[in-house]
C-alpha cells in the first residue's frame, strides 16, 4: 500500500519530469534542523533529495524557506560552487539532486582540514561574487528586498527579537536590551553597498566531504535554506561558529586566493559582532518552537549564550555613538 511520503515522492517526481513509478525507495536523512528531509532512489540507481517544509509554525525569518533555497542552488551555478541543483519547486516541497560526499567530521586528518578548509575558502569566495537585486531574504518572509543593508538587517534582527518575545525565549539580557544595544552600531552596515549572496550556515555540517577519488574534497555545501542577500562578512559566523574566522588561516588564505576580501577593521569587527547576535539569538530562541530535548537547551545556554553576552559586550566596548 502506498503511504503519504511515497505519494508525495512520486508527486515530486512527476513535477521534474521524472518517471513517478521508477521510484524505488525512500528513507530519511538525518542532520535536518526544519525541513524534513529524505533521499529518493530509483530503479536505476540515481539519487535525489527531496526537501518538505514542515506544517507547523517557527520564526518569522523561517516562513518559504525553501525558496531561499532554490535560490541558493541558483546562485552557486552561477558561481561554479558544488551545490545540489533545483528539480522542481512547487508548494511545500523541494526537489534536488544529491552532492557526493558526507558532511565534514572529525575523520578528517590534519593535512585534510588544512586543504579542505584553502578549498572551501575559495569556494566561499566564488559564492560571495554572486549579487542580487536588493537586500534580505529572497523568500519575502519579511517583506520585499531593501534598497540598503542598514534597512534589511535591521528588520531581520527586529524580527529575531519579536519572536524571542513571542516565545519567551530565555536570553541571558532581556530583547529590549539586547535591542538596544546592537542599534549603536547600526553605522557601521552603511558600509555594505552591494547586496552579495551569503549562505549563513556553513557549519561543518552542511559541507559535504567527497572521498570517492581517494582524495578528500568538498563535495558540496547543502542546506542553503538560510540565504540572504548582504554583506559577505556574515558567513564568517556559521564558518567558524562559536569561534573567530581570523584564527583558520587555512581558510581566510584560499578565501583570498578566490578574490575575497577580508579585512578586519573596527567597522568590519562590529559588523561582526551583529552578525554573531544575530546568528545567536536565532539559535537561543527557536528551541522553544522546535521543543528541543533539554540536552539540547543545556547546550544552547552553556556554550551560545555566552557568546551572545561577548558579542553584545564588543559593541558596547567600541567607540559608536
Amino acid at each position: 500500500m502506498v503511504d503519504a511520503r511515497e505519494r508525495a515522492a512520486r508527486r515530486a517526481l512527476a513535477a521534474a519530469g521524472l518517471a513517478p513509478e521508477d521510484l524505488a525507495g525512500l528513507r530519511p536523512f538525518g542532520g535536518g534542523t526544519y525541513n524534513t528531509v529524505e533521499e529518493l532512489r530509483l530503479t536505476d540507481g540515481s539519487r535525489y533529495v527531496l526537501k518538505t517544509a514542515p506544517a507547523g509554525s517557527g520564526l518569522r525569518h523561517e516562513r518559504e524557506l525553501l525558496l531561499s533555497e532554490a535560490e541558493f542552488c541558483r546562485g552557486a551555478a552561477l558561481a561554479g560552487v558544488p551545490a545540489p541543483r533545483v528539480l522542481a519547486l512547487e508548494g511545500p516541497w523541494l526537489l534536488m539532486t544529491l552532492s557526493p560526499g558526507t558532511p565534514w567530521d572529525d575523520t578528517l586528518t590534519a593535512a585534510e582540514q588544512r586543504s579542505l578548509r584553502a578549498e572551501l575558502g575559495r569556494q566561499v569566495a566564488r559564492l560571495h561574487t554572486v549579487t542580487g537585486a536588493g537586500f534580505g531574504y529572497p523568500s519575502g518572509a519579511l517583506g520585499p528586498l531593501a534598497p540598503d543593508w542598514r534597512t534589511a538587517f535591521a528588520a531581520m534582527l527586529d524580527a529575531v527579537l519579536d519572536d524571542a518575545r513571542r516565545y519567551r525565549a530565555r536570553l541571558p539580557r532581556p530583547a529590549d536590551e539586547v535591542a538596544a544595544v546592537v542599534r549603536r552600531a547600526y553605522d557601521a552596515l552603511d558600509e555594505v553597498t552591494v547586496a552579495r549572496l551569503v549562505h549563513f550556515d556553513l557549519w561543518p555540517g552542511n559541507v559535504l566531504v567527497d572521498r570517492s577519488t581517494g582524495r578528500a574534497r568538498i563535495g558540496g555545501l547543502i542546506d542553503g535554506e538560510r540565504m540572504f542577500w548582504g554583506d559577505p562578512l556574515a558567513d564568517f559566523v556559521s564558518l567558524a561558529l562559536l569561534g573567530d574566522i581570523r584564527e583558520d588561516d587555512a581558510f581566510l588564505a584560499g578565501y583570498q586566493e578566490g578574490g575575497g576580501q577580508a579585512e578586519f577593521d573596527p567597522p568590519a569587527r562590529l559588523r561582526l559582532a551583529l552578525y554573531r547576535a544575530y546568528l545567536y539569538l536565532i539559535m537561543l530562541t527557536e528551541t522553544v518552537p522546535r521543543a528541543v530535548g533539554e540536552g539540547r537547551v543545556r547546550w544552547v545556554q552553556e556554550s551560545v549564550a555566552p557568546e551572545l553576552l561577548a558579542a553584545l559586550e564588543e559593541i558596547e566596548k567600541a567607540d559608536v555613538s
